[in-house]
């Protein structure tokens, strides 16, 4: 599978009050390589090989499932960091928020991610108060640059 990403990417000044109620998925990651990006992810019991074409704000992505096995084999082989989440999907008008609460060494961090289905929508978004700075140009802040170096 594959797609158009379109998505913007925020610090989270204060989680949202009632974060618990919202669907919630645990995600393990590791990158086989950072440029080209490509991953091996586990979202709760589903497991992909991923490919994200170069770009910032607009980016290809290419989704394929794996096995349980295959996914073990390919994590072993990872460069780096292997990167643990929760991941809270917040509905916010016609979209979704994705936040994420990273685990140690990079916890306390938190991300918030919103996909668009056009760039329009993504450069007129207002994000909600609870946002912070947004990094979504800032390398730093990509999984995969993460997954070289813990943060200070």
């Amino acid at each position: 599978m594959n797609h158009q990403e379109i998505e913007r990417k925020f610090k989270v000044a204060r989680l949202p009050e009632d974060l618990e109620q919202y669907p919630r998925r645990r995600i393990e990651q590791g990158y086989l390589s950072t440029a080209p990006v490509v991953r091996v992810r586990r979202d709760n019991g589903e497991y992909y090989l991923t490919y994200k074409g170069a770009g910032v704000m607009v980016k290809e992505e290419y989704n394929l499932p794996l096995t349980r096995e295959a996914y073990r084999h390919l994590l072993e082989k990872a460069d780096g960091l292997v990167i643990r989440k929760d991941r809270f999907c917040i509905p916010f008008g016609a979209y979704t928020i994705e936040l994420d609460r990273f685990d140690p060494p990079f916890a306390p961090l938190l991300i918030a991610e919103v996909e668009f289905p056009t760039e329009a929508e993504a450069l007129a978004f207002q994000p909600p108060d609870w946002f912070g700075e947004e990094v979504t140009g800032d390398r730093a802040y990509s999984n995969a640059q993460m997954s070289r170096k813990a943060p200070e």
